[in-house]
């Protein structure tokens, strides 16, 4: 229980610490393990179960980063978005039920 605790009080140091007040990063974090909380915190914008096309990705992403291109690829790279014919999906993170 208590490494659970402690991993949740590192993911919300890490959110508090590379997103702004306003709900965009800041800037993106070099290290993978603090990367993958920004990651995972960005793919919540992405409903399970929806398709969606490159233009509709690059507008949500766009809200979080100019440089969407890079989170787009980050997002694919890290499981959490999967990508075929054009078409974009959520592939990981957490699901609340």
């Amino acid at each position: 229980m208590t490494e659970q605790v402690d991993g949740e009080k590192r993911r919300e140091a890490v959110l508090r610490t590379f997103f702004g007040p306003d709900g965009r990063l800041v800037s993106m974090p070099a290290r993978m393990g603090k990367r993958r909380f920004v990651l995972e915190q960005i793919a919540y914008a992405f409903e399970p179960g929806v398709r969606y096309t490159e233009v509709e990705v690059n507008a949500i992403l766009r809200a979080f980063w100019d440089d969407y291109v890079s989170v787009r690829r980050y997002l694919i790279d890290a499981g959490l978005l999967g990508r075929e014919q054009g078409l974009y999906w959520r592939t990981g993170g957490h699901v609340d039920i």
